[in-house]
């Protein structure tokens, strides 16, 4: 099968949200002649989400630039290793090294005001056994999430979240693909989810080309255009 020049966009979203955090983004790339493709991504397990997407992106004929947001970068730090790749875009994410877990990345830093608002809820796993979601209280997701977002779109986003299962929390990834793979960061400099202090070591430690914005959490929905020119940023460089 011969491959197409035309470059792909596949948006992963992080934990305790989904795909439709995007819903900004996606129009702005379309409008700019780029194929997207925002999947649901499991939240289960960092190495399973890492497989998952990978493989949705072994089936995409053509290049791919690779976009994570919060845990969603941990995902594309792994699945990005996948030959098709061009680039990697960080959004507010974790830039893993290789043997580092979210836990050890994040450990290095103070915390940020997510950690006093989480909440852990059972669930049975396949073939028996617990597992335990990990969620954010919905009174308090507005102002560490979504500060600058509409306060009624904050709202249905703290009472519709996707669970992280508190087993990604602890996985080392196998891998770090921004080893090979040209990289962009984004630091969300009022971030109260993720310290932005790790953003931005992660981001130095791969060499990253790296803007700040003064935004949430969510900054695809806040500072949407800043995010699709950044996105179309790493197309133009790798996918010409």
């Amino acid at each position: 099968m011969s491959r197409s020049p035309r470059p792909t966009v596949v948006l992963v979203h992080g934990a305790f949200a989904d795909a439709s955090g995007f819903a900004q983004v996606i129009p702005r790339l379309a409008d700019r002649g780029l194929d997207v493709v925002a999947p649901a991504v499991p939240n289960r397990s960092l190495l399973g989400d890492a497989a998952y997407i990978a493989s949705l992106v072994r089936q995409i004929p053509g290049p791919v630039v690779l976009v994570g947001h919060s845990y969603g970068g941990a995902v594309i730090t792994v699945a990005g290793t996948e030959d098709n790749v061009t680039a990697l875009v960080y959004l507010a994410g974790y830039a893993l090294e290789e043997g580092e877990s979210l836990g050890e990345l994040q450990g290095r830093f103070p915390d940020s005001g997510l950690s006093t608002a989480l909440v852990q809820t059972p669930f049975p796993l396949e073939g028996g056994g617990t597992g335990t979601d990990v969620t954010v209280r919905p009174e308090r997701f507005p102002a560490i999430f979504a500060a600058d977002v509409d306060p009624r779109l904050a709202e249905v986003l703290a009472v519709s979240q996707r669970p992280l299962a508190a087993q990604a929390f602890a996985e080392p990834a196998p891998a770090a693909a921004w080893r090979t793979k040209p990289s962009w960061g984004l630091v969300a400099s009022s971030d109260r989810t993720i310290n932005p202090d790790v953003e931005r070591y992660g981001y130095r430690r791969a060499g990253m080309t790296t803007v700040e914005v003064d935004s949430s959490h969510l900054v695809m929905l806040s500072h949407p255009q800043r995010v699709a020119d950044l996105i179309e940023e790493a197309v133009r460089a790798t996918c010409a």
